[in-house]
């Protein structure tokens, strides 16, 4: 199970967050509203266990609904500062010994939030931590040399690689439509490992050096 998750302010499609809270978290899970990502607690009769951020884009009511959540921890961030509400959520989350984190409502209208927030992933990576982003047609993590996909357990229909920070060097996809055999995947050739397909049982991703990231998608 995940140990803490972090709504954040972006796309946040109700339903299916709540069927991913119920899936993949335990009483133990910590829930962490960051900024706007309060009114996705408030709409749904939940109370975050922490609420992280300078608050500037919650509403009227998502500010009423803040001021009056009893045990819930509040850290306020001043608007000038050196990272983004989900950042400071996650660092959070990791200095209260959070190991897999999954940040909800990371997706949405702006580019920058969104390439800003999947190199989160690489920030949990670098303190020790899993990040997963997901909405309801993506799920986008790093992935280690060895992994194994299993078909019957796998997030939407397409599986895709991009090299993160530089090429990847030998990468070997095994189990999958398009195969691969120790490639050398740029970040200019990348489309070649887009919207591939796990065909067998169980799929397999092994790579000699570089930092892979996964997206699992759906239509």
């Amino acid at each position: 199970m995940i140990d803490a998750v972090i709504v954040s302010g972006g796309n946040i499609q109700k339903d299916f967050a709540l069927d991913f809270l119920k899936k993949y978290t335990t009483d133990q899970t910590c829930l962490i509203a960051a900024d706007k990502g309060v009114e996705f607690f408030m709409d749904a009769g939940l109370r975050p266990n922490v609420a992280v951020g300078d608050f500037d884009s919650l509403s009227d009511r998502g500010m009423e609904y803040l001021a009056g959540l009893a045990g819930t921890e509040t850290v306020r961030l001043k608007p000038e500062k050196d990272d983004s509400d989900t950042q400071h959520a996650l660092n959070f989350a990791i200095s209260r010994g959070a190991a897999e984190i999954a940040v909800l409502g990371a997706t949405g209208s702006r580019i920058d939030h969104l390439l800003a927030n999947i190199e989160l992933l690489l920030l949990g990576m670098k303190k020790g931590a899993k990040v997963i982003l997901a909405d309801r047609n993506n799920w986008a993590a790093l992935v280690k040399s060895g992994t194994v996909l299993k078909k019957a357990e796998q997030f939407g229909s397409f599986v895709s690689f991009f090299p993160l920070g530089g090429s990847v060097q030998g990468l070997t996809l095994t189990g999958f439509k398009y195969p691969l055999l120790k490639h050398h995947l740029k970040p200019e050739d990348c489309g070649l490992t887009v919207s591939n397909e796990i065909v067998e049982d169980c799929a397999g991703v092994e790579f000699e050096s570089g930092t892979l990231l996964m997206l699992m998608t759906r239509d």
